[in-house]
């Protein structure tokens, strides 16, 4: 079976708001366009497509 193909969001865990004030524009909550990879080590545009992506583990 072909495994579906991931998109950045927060919910990776290699994912988190850029910590540079203003980077996309937004300077705000959710509104944002790029979000920080750990993995990659830069910028990237969310919901872009990603084969990386790993889901963050909820806390029960």
């Amino acid at each position: 079976m072909k495994e579906l193909m991931g998109f950045c969001d927060l919910s990776c865990k290699y994912a988190s708001m850029p910590k540079e004030s203003g980077v996309d524009g937004s300077g705000s909550c959710r509104t944002f366009v790029a979000i920080r990879c750990a993995l990659k080590k830069t910028l990237v545009h969310k919901n872009m497509p990603c084969k990386d992506k790993v889901l963050r583990r909820t806390k029960k």
